[in-house]
């Protein structure tokens, strides 16, 4: 398997790989190699306006929408 070597990593970023690599109990090279392979995935495609609808949660009646009638507040700009 290829091996890859990154130099002059900032010491912050190596340590907050370090913290991820714990949270989530692997070690800092398998981490690694979670990351580039998640970065590396290929992207699906744009879901439509149907499915991003569908994915909106309930919210309420329509009525709990309706346009307020009556004067406007003013508004400094």
């Amino acid at each position: 398997m290829a091996q890859l070597v990154v130099r002059r990593l900032d010491p912050k970023v190596v340590m907050e790989l370090r913290k991820r690599a714990a949270r989530r109990g692997r070690s800092m090279e398998a981490e690694h190699r979670e990351i580039l392979r998640a970065a590396l995935r290929p992207v699906r495609g744009a879901k439509s306006l149907k499915e991003l609808l569908l994915l909106m949660p309930a919210a309420g009646q329509d009525s709990d929408f309706a346009r307020l009638r009556g004067k406007a507040r003013r508004v400094r700009l």
